[in-house]
């Protein structure tokens, strides 16, 4: 599974703050930290203020390019915003964040999205508002492949969004967002899929518990990345486990690269089984 790290959106305060003050120390520690816990990409999210959100993200994304050889992830809704910043991005493997089912959000960013041959976030809702059924967010994701096409933009640079909600207020949800990842893969096997992933446990206590027990839920019908901080704990050695026991790690060799690299962070008092023990 790919990671979109999520950390430098500045609808968290702190990173709306380092932005707001060009606290180019605070940016790059995230980047790095990101990076080094095992992004794929870096979202970068300036849009606090819209008034300033231009000129902030031009300077978001010259700090986290400089800290960074990941591919960015641009986190906006406005399609001149993405002509401005794509240009300035480094690594070509980029991504935008994101269109929905609107006809006005499809006018504008997916002919920008093919211009730049991007990777696109694409969320399953339209203007009736969040999905309710795998159905709405299927119909929702042809709608969106179909006016892709036609602007020139292949199927596989999609990655559906179904629209994770909080347990807290729509617990039937969580399901119906695995199920409808398990549709989408199947309908329209081509495109990706993705999620939004820490909006499942809005609200609700040891929300960590909440993520990473999703997420393995989610990577047993094939989602192909997720929106997630890599650096929570346990995070990434849940995603190594969760591959090998959906069968998408061959021979297990990412998990046991990663243990031998240190990056498995057993908890405390679990040294781990001899690979010859057994309680059976």
């Amino acid at each position: 599974m790919q990671i979109i790290a999520e950390r430098i959106n500045a609808t968290r305060s702190p990173i709306a703050k380092a932005i707001n003050d060009r606290k180019s120390d605070h940016i790059a520690e995230e980047t790095r930290r990101q990076d080094e816990a095992g992004a794929d990409w870096i979202d970068v999210n300036a849009g606090s203020d819209p008034d300033k959100e231009l000129e902030n993200l031009q300077w978001a994304v010259e700090v986290v390019q400089a800290n960074t050889d990941l591919p960015l992830c641009i986190d906006s809704s406005t399609p001149d915003v993405f002509r401005t910043i794509l240009p300035m991005l480094e690594n070509e493997d980029m991504m935008v964040n994101s269109v929905n089912g609107e006809e006005s959000k499809m006018k504008g960013i997916l002919p920008v999205a093919a211009e730049f041959n991007t990777r696109l976030v694409a969320l399953t809702m339209s203007e009736g508002g969040l999905p309710k059924s795998v159905d709405e967010r299927l119909s929702i994701a042809e709608k969106i492949l179909n006016a892709a096409a036609d602007a020139g933009l292949d199927a596989d640079h999609i990655y559906f969004d179904p629209c994770v909600q909080p347990a807290s207020t729509s617990q039937d949800q969580a399901q119906q967002v695995v199920e409808s990842v398990k549709a989408i893969k199947a309908e329209f096997p081509e495109a990706k899929t993705t999620c939004g992933l820490s909006n499942v446990s809005y609200g609700l206590p040891y929300r960590g518990i909440l993520n990473r027990t999703f997420l393995s839920f989610l990577l047993q019908v094939g989602l192909d990345s997720a929106i997630v901080d890599p650096t929570e704990p346990d995070m990434v050695p849940t995603v190594l486990a969760a591959e090998v026991l959906a069968g998408s790690d061959q021979m297990c060799m990412n998990y046991i690269t990663a243990q031998r690299e240190g990056k498995l962070n057993p908890p405390a008092g679990d040294a781990g089984l001899d690979s010859q023990d057994s309680s059976c």
